[in-house]
């Protein structure tokens, strides 16, 4: 059988576990998804399942993608999220206000230059970017450009900041994260993150990890003919 199947991850395992549970409970092989989320981050993975389904793959890759995250201000974080050791802590005697906040934000939207997290999956000469990093070696990862189209405040109450973000493919939210700190002036981490949408697939369509077995994961397929309309 092939087809896709829209998975809610859990925090704390990552893309390719998902991968590797899902071809035990499927016995197929040939699976892939369409764009990796980090393991502390949940939210949708799309996956397909079989030749046919994982060549489709590369359409969603280039989808525009919807976030929520948490962002704490007033640290920064060796890895830009909460899986690093914190290696700066500012003293804030007067935290930005709301006003101040829209301001940063506004401006990021549009298209940017944004440089890598060093702990992040980038090749450089056969290596993890965060293989490097963890030896110690310092690199320089150029920045790309990415497009910000919304950035929305969902709640602020110092020193978290939650926003909904839409941006295209190859948008880091980390290192947003971490360019909303340093416009601010406060230092800033990502916190907490959450995919809700790949182009046209919403989270809501998405049936948890924890619920797919060998006896219903079938009953979850989006077969290959249904999936134009996602497009």
């Amino acid at each position: 059988m092939e087809g896709f199947l829209f998975v809610n991850k859990p925090s704390g395992i990552s893309s390719f576990k998902v991968i590797e549970i899902l071809r035990r409970i499927t016995k197929i092989k040939k699976i892939g998804h369409s764009g990796t989320l980090d393991p502390q981050a949940q939210g949708l993975l799309v996956v397909g399942l079989g030749k046919k389904a994982t060549k489709i793959l590369g359409r969603f890759l280039k989808k525009e993608k919807v976030y929520q995250a948490q962002i704490e201000l007033g640290k920064i974080t060796e890895t830009w999220d909460k899986e690093g050791k914190v290696i700066l802590k500012k003293d804030i005697k007067n935290p930005p206000d709301l006003e101040k906040i829209k301001s940063v934000l506004k401006k990021l939207e549009g298209e940017i230059y944004q440089k890598p997290p060093k702990f992040s999956a980038k090749k450089i000469k056969g290596l993890r970017a965060y293989q490097l990093a963890r030896m110690g070696i310092e690199i320089e990862l150029p920045a790309k450009k990415v497009k910000i189209f919304y950035l929305k405040i969902l709640n602020y109450h110092w020193p978290i900041l939650e926003i909904e973000a839409k941006v295209s493919s190859g948008c880091y939210l980390r290192s947003l994260a971490y360019e909303i700190g340093v416009r601010l002036n406060t230092g800033a981490y990502l916190k907490k993150l959450m995919r809700i949408k790949i182009g046209k697939v919403s989270l809501k369509e998405a049936v948890a990890l924890k619920e797919i077995s060998v006896s219903n994961w079938k009953n979850f397929l989006v077969p290959l003919e249904k999936i134009e309309k996602y497009f």
